[in-house]
């Protein structure tokens, strides 16, 4: 068989979620780019070569190629600090069309902590674009990621499920309007200014009306510039003490593989609200025990429930149609995958048949062009009908007629 063509059964994911585990225990098995590239590193030693891994706040997964589902359990545990017999007692598995339609649930923002959350999608993209990059990513991954994406891109044009204004970064907006008065004379400092934090950060000026904000990022000049375009404050790492010091409100945002927010930072300075929306945990066990502390984390946010989720829901069915549409037609592609090697045999013997100067054929000079029709016509007879030998002789009487 070709190389490029895989065993469609072999097509595996293995992974934890929000569903059975909460965000401490999902910030252990999390994979950070470093981690990534060490996972790629050693992928080929179990005879892994195409893989990809999608770490969010809400789960861990990777897909790919493999023999056994342990291969890939130990790849994420061999890079990362939880307990592999943990991983395995609270990871699902899956393989074959199980898998691909899981995936295409996942895209759609079905299988999120919070119903339709597109924020997903991009998610997909930069964790298929690293592998690809890296050469992880042969013709079956390429054509599943891009019809997973079609697909979750049809479900945002032609429903309403991730209509409204519903994410963990905007359930952080909400839990801080219903629980803390007077917003607008109060402190903010926001850690981390990436994807999530620059979302949560414009939410807070459009929907609490404040400009009482202050910036904090490693990289400082990516504070200073959403400062400057918000009309907002920004401080250095350095000044990060003071600042927590005297913050009313703290949003952590930074994934870090360690907390950054610790007890010293709120000890001793008055009440304080601190939602942590890092995946692992980034506030010390020891800051969220301070008095005068209310600490949030990713998982209490997201179960936040509105009538913007009940709405979602009833797109539901829409979405899965969608979905399915995009499945049959995936399914059709790798049907005709295993048909590969028996297109390229008899485009080998109708060439051969052309180069046959005796056959003095009336298409000579256009000779591809007829094998590339005859072929187009051949792989059409065998998607409609699931046979091959007829069509082969078929096709052979049809070029020499």
């Amino acid at each position: 068989m070709d190389k490029d063509i895989r065993n469609i059964n072999d097509f595996r994911i293995v992974g934890i979620s929000y569903k059975k585990t909460d965000a401490d225990i999902r910030g252990q098995f999390a994979v950070n780019n470093d981690q990534y590239v060490r996972i790629l590193t050693i992928a080929p030693q179990s005879g892994i070569k195409e893989i990809f891994i999608l770490s969010t706040c809400n789960r861990t997964e990777i897909y790919g190629f493999a023999s056994n589902y342990r291969q890939m359990m130990d790849m994420v545990c061999a890079v990362t600090e939880g307990d592999p017999a943990l991983f395995a007692e609270l990871a699902y598995t899956k393989s074959g069309p199980d898998a691909i339609e899981h995936l295409f649930k996942v895209s759609a923002g079905l299988d999120s902590q919070i119903l339709g959350d597109y924020e997903i999608l991009g998610q997909i993209k930069t964790a298929a674009r690293f592998s690809k990059e890296a050469g992880f990513f042969g013709p079956f991954l390429e054509r599943l990621v891009n019809s997973v994406l079609q697909s979750s891109k049809a479900i945002k044009t032609h429903t309403a499920l991730s209509g409204g204004t519903v994410s963990v970064s905007f359930a952080a907006i909400q839990y801080i309007k219903e629980h803390v008065a007077s917003i607008a004379s109060k402190k903010i400092v926001l850690l981390g200014t990436g994807k999530m934090g620059r979302n949560t950060c414009k939410n807070l000026v459009h929907y609490l009306n404040t400009n009482r904000v202050t910036l904090i990022n490693r990289t400082a000049q990516k504070a200073v510039e959403l400062a400057a375009e918000l009309n907002l404050s920004h401080a250095p790492v350095e000044m990060m003490n003071e600042e927590l010091h005297s913050a009313d409100v703290i949003i952590v945002s930074t994934n870090a593989s360690h907390p950054v927010v610790l007890a010293s930072h709120v000890t001793g300075s008055g009440e304080k609200m601190i939602i942590d929306l890092s995946v692992p945990c980034n506030v010390e066990p020891a800051a969220q025990q301070v008095p005068g502390v209310t600490f949030i984390n990713i998982d209490e946010l997201s179960r936040i429930k509105d009538k913007t989720l009940e709405m979602r829901q009833g797109e539901v069915p829409k979405a899965l149609h969608i979905i399915n549409e995009h499945i049959t037609e995936f399914d059709e592609w790798c049907n005709m995958r295993k048909h590969v090697p028996m297109l390229k045999e008899v485009k080998h013997k109708l060439r051969e048949l052309n180069n046959d100067a005796g056959l003095e054929l009336a298409y000579s000079g256009a000779g591809d062009d007829r094998i590339q029709k005859v072929l187009n016509v051949m792989a059409m007879k065998m998607r409609s009908k699931n046979t091959i030998g007829c069509h082969y002789i078929e096709a052979i009487n049809e070029f020499i007629a």
